[in-house]
């Protein structure tokens, strides 16, 4: 069925919430379909009931193909109740709900259809891979462990990343440096805590610091200027007792003129040896030339020019754009998705009929204007 509509529908239908994750029934549907299409399709196992899928048709010795990349998980409903089932792909005024419409299940039926209909004439020169991953929330960890493990990603001439933009194209995101800090101290009770050790006292320290740290580095004229956050906070056992342990966690949003390794060495040394730091998820920005003539194809197919208002355009979100860009030796990586950015993650998420309609033509007319 090569209709974008029913596709994203059906892909909704299948619980891919991480955690668990558990995308293996939407993999292999989507493996399915493009087989029947004469891709050759490799599925790579992630972990129990999560695969990636590998698909090609088409490709070139003498040409790299475009790499289209989009992931099956969606992140849980939230705690407000949905007006229309997470999982049944209602279509209502002209938008579809479900999670994963805008964030990004849409966008991988877009990119399917566009790539089997790619084939319909003239093959396209270089060919199509798709690379759809497991296991992008939290962290692009799916996207990771295949870079680290599968041995046949091959190369890339251009990366299209769907993940929701309203089919504006994007040429950039930040970074991301995702840390847990801890402190430790001594218990006692309450009534006597010149006995004890408290760790949150330590906590609140560091956290000052860390809301006055300065990054020291010049503006990056696509990403701008990098960002800090306190997220979480928590410790101690109740309210009479000295709490002996406690931490926090920091969202650092890093751009090309920032280094992790040195944030993450200068925050120890600001923050001394009281705080021990943990590295959760360290993903390095994603950063591509305006005049890169892979830009230049996908700016004319979505009917833009350089130097148009409000471009070159960068997100505000990762993407497994910060793995795979590195893997395919810094290859011009674009974010473009029919999806909403606003609505993802959001309760009720939808994606309009119209823009996922547009993201086949967007999707395959890249396709076949890439090498002409």
């Amino acid at each position: 069925m090569n209709d974008v509509l029913f596709l994203t529908q059906k892909l909704i239908s299948f619980n891919t919430i991480n955690p668990p994750g558990t995308e293996i029934e939407a993999a292999e549907y989507i493996g399915g379909l493009l087989s029947k299409n004469d891709f050759l399709v490799d599925y790579v196992p992630f972990k129990e009931n999560r695969v990636h899928v590998i698909a090609e048709k088409g490709l070139s010795d003498d040409v790299a193909p475009i790499v289209f990349t989009g992931h099956f998980d969606t992140v849980p409903l939230g705690a407000r109740e949905w007006t229309e089932d997470p999982f049944g792909g209602v279509i209502k005024d002209g938008k579809l709900y479900g999670r994963g419409s805008s964030d990004m299940k849409g966008a991988v039926a877009a990119m399917v259809i566009a790539a089997i209909q790619a084939f319909e004439n003239d093959p396209p020169e270089g060919g199509i891979r798709l690379v759809l991953t497991a296991a992008e929330e939290l962290g692009c960890r799916g996207a990771k462990d295949l870079v680290k493990t599968y041995k046949k990603l091959g190369r890339a001439s251009g990366l299209i990343v769907g993940e929701p933009t309203g089919n504006i194209p994007g040429i950039g995101h930040k970074g991301g440096l995702y840390l847990n800090l801890t402190t430790s101290g001594t218990t006692a009770h309450s009534s006597m805590p010149h006995l004890g050790d408290n760790a949150i006292y330590k906590v609140a320290r560091a956290i000052s610091r860390v809301e006055q740290f300065n990054f020291g580095i010049e503006e990056d004229k696509l990403l701008g200027f990098p960002t800090i956050n306190v997220g979480q906070v928590f410790g101690g056992l109740n309210i009479n007792s000295v709490p002996d342990s406690a931490g926090f966690t920091i969202d650092a949003r890093t751009t090309t003129n920032t280094n992790h390794e040195e944030i993450f060495c200068q925050l120890q040394k600001e923050l001394g040896d009281a705080v021990a730091i943990e590295i959760l998820v360290d993903l390095p920005p994603v950063s591509t030339d305006e005049d890169d003539p892979f830009v230049q194809v996908v700016y004319e197919v979505c009917g833009i020019s350089k130097g148009d208002e409000g471009f070159p355009k960068s997100l505000p979100y990762l993407t497994d754009g910060s793995v795979l860009q590195k893997a395919y030796n810094n290859v011009p990586t674009i974010i473009v998705g029919p999806g909403q950015t606003e609505m993802a993650h959001q309760t009720d998420e939808f994606c309009y009929t119209a823009k996922l309609e547009e993201a086949v033509e967007i999707y395959k007319n890249i396709i076949l204007k890439n090498h002409l």
